[in-house]
């Protein structure tokens, strides 16, 4: 990607995304563990539901567990699918088709989704389930990929359909990457019986590649203490540079022009926590409002700093003076006050946030891989 890679590789270089990890602690204890654990049931898994973010279908592939996974019954669960660009979305869906690989894309909040991919897994037991009295459903993924959000809404829909079913504890949901740490198993049907294994996300032990290792930290699958918000935000920047996606805003822009000279009363109190999405809990129309607002005039500030750009994106050193106007206006955007201590540090988590939140519409990071085709 020219100037992506560039910057990467001149400004985060320092991190150490190379073979032996660097200093950067990509693979807690737990995790270990619980790749040993998963390795265990996987013998004795008759089918895998392998979790990965929408945003990034390859790179939030568990590479390591690849071989054992490609061997087992497999349908990949490309979750978020509501945070991924439809229009990119279906040409995943034709690659994994054409490597004869079941995907669909869900979203593990939405039960109707979760109904057909349960449909998915029932069609592939299909012929196991006449020989077999007892089988077991394996859900993996990397961390925060939403694995556990989708063992919850299995669990809705399968006390729905068997309401005598004695009630089972829960797979536990938390906003930070890592936070199942026990291997639990509840039943979901009866005759045959079915059972869902869930696991942690078990993230590989070595990012070798800078790029799958800052898209993973873009999407949370890593948690944001490990590579600093301020180098995500950046290499955020730099993507939606070189892809040019600002230049998409303009609208965006033209209405925060007119808003700003209609507006009388704009004095707000930005709450970071109003974005964070730690719980479903019904938001009040002024807050979204707000929201959206502020997610309008930080298009609008990456529209005006990209138009009047006249360097070359492919230059590292043109990237990174944008980058850096772009911070600029990023904090004058979010109303953050130049006295504010750790400014950039408080304009990066706002930006990621507002990202992470489909704020600034729906993206896929990871390229479709040409296949070639064999005559």
């Amino acid at each position: 990607m020219g100037g992506v890679g560039k910057i990467l590789k001149k400004c985060l270089g320092e991190m150490s995304f190379n073979t032996g990890g660097g200093n950067i602690n990509w693979f807690p204890g737990h995790m270990a563990a619980a790749t040993r654990a998963i390795n265990a049931r996987l013998k004795l898994a008759d089918l895998v539901i392998e979790v990965r973010d929408s945003r990034i279908p390859l790179s939030s592939a568990n590479q390591d567990l690849q071989p054992r996974l490609s061997s087992k019954r497999r349908v990949i669960a490309l979750n978020k699918k509501d945070l991924a660009n439809p229009n990119i979305m279906h040409k995943w869906v034709d690659y994994f088709d054409s490597c004869k690989q079941d995907c669909l894309p869900i979203n593990a909040h939405s039960k109707s989704s979760v109904q057909k991919l349960l449909e998915l897994v029932e069609f592939k037991l299909k012929e196991k389930i006449a020989k077999e009295p007892t089988l077991l459903v394996m859900v993996v993924g990397v961390p925060n990929v939403g694995k556990s959000a989708l063992i919850n809404c299995i669990h809705q829909i399968a006390s729905s359909r068997f309401p005598a079913q004695e009630k089972k504890k829960r797979a536990k949901v938390g906003p930070l990457p890592g936070v199942t740490q026990d291997i639990a198993g509840f039943k979901i049907a009866q005759r045959p019986s079915i059972y869902v294994l869930d696991t942690p996300g078990v993230l590989v032990p070595t990012i070798s590649d800078i790029e799958t290792g800052l898209k993973l930290a873009l999407s949370g699958s890593v948690k944001d203490s490990v590579v600093g918000e301020e180098r995500i935000a950046q290499y955020l920047l730099a993507v939606l540079n070189t892809r040019q996606t600002p230049l998409h805003w303009r609208n965006a822009h033209n209405n925060t022009l007119k808003e700003l000279q209609n507006q009388t009363d704009g004095k707000h109190d930005y709450n970071i926590k109003d974005l964070l999405p730690k719980r479903r809990a019904l938001l009040v129309a002024s807050t979204v409002h707000y929201v959206e607002g502020v997610a309008k005039e930080v298009q609008s500030a990456l529209y005006s700093t990209l138009s009047e750009f006249s360097g070359d994106l492919e230059d590292e050193n043109d990237l990174e003076i944008l980058i850096e106007k772009q911070f600029e206006a990023l904090q004058k955007a979010l109303k953050i006050s130049n006295k504010a201590n750790e400014a950039r540090l408080m304009v990066s988590k706002k930006f990621l946030t507002l990202f992470r939140a489909g704020k600034l519409g729906p993206f896929i990071l990871d390229d479709v891989p040409i296949v070639s085709s064999k005559s």
